[in-house]
């Protein structure tokens, strides 16, 4: 019978470690053409806004899709996974927490590529539920001793900052402008939902490593074209989702002053077929939109585990 996990049991057996390795594996197999990942599509009524992501990973034998509702009351995201074989329903999952964290796990493995080894402090504009995730990652790939923070709300930023403190044992500090956030950091990440860009490009330090996650729709723009002109390699997850979403991109390829093969899939990096960090000094960036096989390849691992652990509940169908 096909298995539901909820939150509860996915946040009780997900961690970042085993994000990193599935969602690095993920971009292996698609660089290798053994995976398939189709764009987001988005159907949109004035109230709500369904959002879907499927794909397939045959060496796991599962194919299936991300749903998602977003709706002035919330945003609601379940996982369905099937069978690739057989064409059964194996699993359905709810993914709040799942999609958080692949998320942040894809900027992890970004950086885990393309940061300098000896990258040691972070900046990140967010202090959301998405940049906890995206600190986690990225101090799971570099050995961090400080990351700066700056976000809107100063109440709120001051209690993440003293949380994140005490759970990740390094020193989380708040940021008093978007330039104390850039000046002096080895990584800059941005995890916003922010229409124009958060800094400019004369902050930068060479050598910096950028994650750019919020900008995934037109409308959404974190990292202005002076900085994205001074980037090398461009690294996105995805060259044709890239082409559909960057909010960051999308200006400068429509202007030509960017082209399409100037882009450089995160998976190339990862099996050896495009450059990743050439120089120490050079500057270089992840576009991260998200894809299917991110979130189906952490679920497929969560049952495994369930099934093992006997987590979850049979549903009635998908045998």
């Amino acid at each position: 019978m096909a298995l539901f996990l909820s939150e509860q049991d996915v946040t009780g057996m997900l961690t970042m470690p085993l994000a990193l390795a599935e969602v690095e594996a993920a971009h292996r197999a698609l660089s290798l053409r053994q995976a398939q990942d189709v764009p987001r599509q988005r159907t949109r009524l004035p109230q709500t806004t369904l959002h879907v992501l499927q794909g397939a990973l045959p060496q796991l034998d599962v194919i299936g899709y991300k749903a998602y509702t977003s709706n002035r009351s919330g945003v609601r995201f379940l996982v369905h996974l099937y069978q690739a074989s057989s064409g059964r329903l194996l699993a359905v999952l709810e993914a709040d927490r799942l999609g958080m964290v692949r998320t942040a796990a894809a900027s992890g493995v970004a950086t885990r590529w393309l940061a300098r080894p000896d990258a040691r402090v972070a900046g990140v504009f967010g202090a959301g539920w998405q940049a906890e995730g995206h600190i986690e990652a990225i101090a799971a790939a570099r050995p961090l001793q400080r990351v700066k923070v700056f976000a809107r709300r100063a109440d709120r930023l001051q209690t993440f900052c003293a949380r994140l403190s005490q759970r990740l044992d390094i020193e989380v500090s708040a940021a008093a402008s978007p330039e104390e956030v850039v000046r002096g950091s080895d990584i800059v990440s941005t995890v916003t939902t922010a229409a124009t860009p958060l800094f400019d490009a004369a902050w930068l330090a060479p050598g910096t490593h950028i994650n750019a996650a919020g900008s995934n729709s037109l409308i959404r723009q974190e990292v202005a074209e002076d900085v994205v002109r001074r980037c090398s390699p461009i690294v996105v997850d995805s060259v044709e989702t890239a082409l559909r979403e960057a909010g960051d991109l999308l200006p400068l390829l429509e202007k030509g002053r960017l082209q399409a093969r100037e882009l450089v899939e995160l998976g190339d990096v990862i099996c050896g077929l495009q450059p990743g960090r050439s120089t120490a000094e050079a500057i270089t960036l992840f576009e991260s939109q998200g894809m299917a096989i991110q979130d189906l390849a952490v679920a497929a691992r969560l049952v495994e585990m369930a099934r093992v652990r006997g987590v979850g509940v049979e549903l009635p169908h998908g045998g």
